[in-house]
């Protein structure tokens, strides 16, 4: 089964459940506010002071070692310039093809292993089996950076990874970019009022309201989104049935299971009940790539995009 992340904190980080692998999926909001910004480093650079997930961490010198073990994380390092300082990243760090991946687990993380890198900075997007005090013990930085409750909380965690990699300005302008472009793409369509849409997380299934991040985006374009309606036991992430999905019957379907679970128009066709939804037989099964619909990384432009194609597709 796919390890997919899931509410609360994932009901427990994670919840088993598709096909095969540990992904990061973005959280439902939390009441607090997003975290503070950063501080600000001394002139001429560090020392400097994160105020990450785990409190504030405060890091001596640009670090060279950085070990990463939060696929968004990977990217977002690598979008800001930082990629030559990271030696290390965990097995489900996918993208960009040229980052170090490794048999290192953000799942199931191992101290040892992690240590054996000599790591000068490591990033972690959940606290899994005691990583912070097992590094802490031997005066590794960690910065936590736990999955964003809403945009905001993601630029927050570009900015805080800008700032403790000496790539601060970088930062801001991958941040000021991904806030241009998703405000064009908004602009330019058509709102999509009116419209329903499903998305399914797996073939549970297991779907996104829009209290979660990736609800979020969606609203963004104006989108009625069907799992609002259904019954919620997972902060964010119902569980939902074949039944239910065939009785809202959405004008737009997103899969973000389609790597994991190898889920398509044509398997949705043949589930029962389906190939008469309005979605399936007006070509309306958007097939996503289940990285970018699961991180809330500088790639959350590329998931607005295709939603907007989506939307502009279907009010044509």
């Amino acid at each position: 089964m796919r390890p997919t992340v899931l509410a609360g904190a994932f009901l427990g980080v994670l919840l088993l459940a598709g096909c095969g692998r540990p992904a990061e999926t973005a959280a439902p909001p939390a009441t607090p506010a997003a975290p503070a910004a950063p501080a600000a480093p001394a002139a001429g650079g560090f020392p400097v002071t994160v105020k990450a997930g785990n409190g504030s961490i405060t890091i001596a010198r640009r670090p060279a070692r950085i070990v990463s073990l939060s696929p968004t994380a990977t990217e977002t390092l690598y979008a800001i310039g930082a990629g030559p300082q990271v030696v290390a990243v965990d097995d489900q760090s996918t993208h960009p093809a040229e980052a170090p991946r490794t048999e290192l687990s953000g799942f199931k993380p191992n101290v040892e292993a992690i240590i054996a890198q000599k790591p000068d900075l490591v990033i972690l997007s959940n606290d899994l089996e005691g990583v912070l005090a097992g590094l802490g013990k031997v005066g590794v930085p960690v910065l936590l950076e736990p999955a964003a409750t809403n945009l905001d909380a993601a630029y927050d965690e570009i900015a805080d990874l800008g700032l403790a990699t000496g790539n601060a300005r970088q930062a801001t302008d991958l941040v000021t970019g991904m806030r241009n472009e998703l405000e064009q793409l908004v602009t330019a369509t058509p709102k999509g009022t009116g419209l329903t849409y499903y998305h399914e997380l797996d073939v549970v299934p297991y779907s996104a309201t829009s209290g979660t991040f990736i609800g979020q985006i969606y609203g963004l374009f104006g989108l009625e989104n069907i799992a609002d309606e259904a019954p919620d036991a997972a902060g964010g992430y119902p569980e939902l049935s074949a039944e239910f999905v065939a009785k809202a019957d959405p004008d737009l379907i997103f899969l973000a299971d389609t790597k994991c679970c190898g889920q398509n128009a044509a398997t949705l066709a043949k589930r029962p009940g389906w190939s008469g939804l309005s979605a399936v037989k007006a070509g309306q099964v958007v097939e996503l790539d289940d990285d970018v619909a699961s991180r809330w990384g500088p790639r959350v432009v590329d998931l607005a995009r295709t939603i907007a194609e989506a939307v502009q597709k279907a009010a044509s």
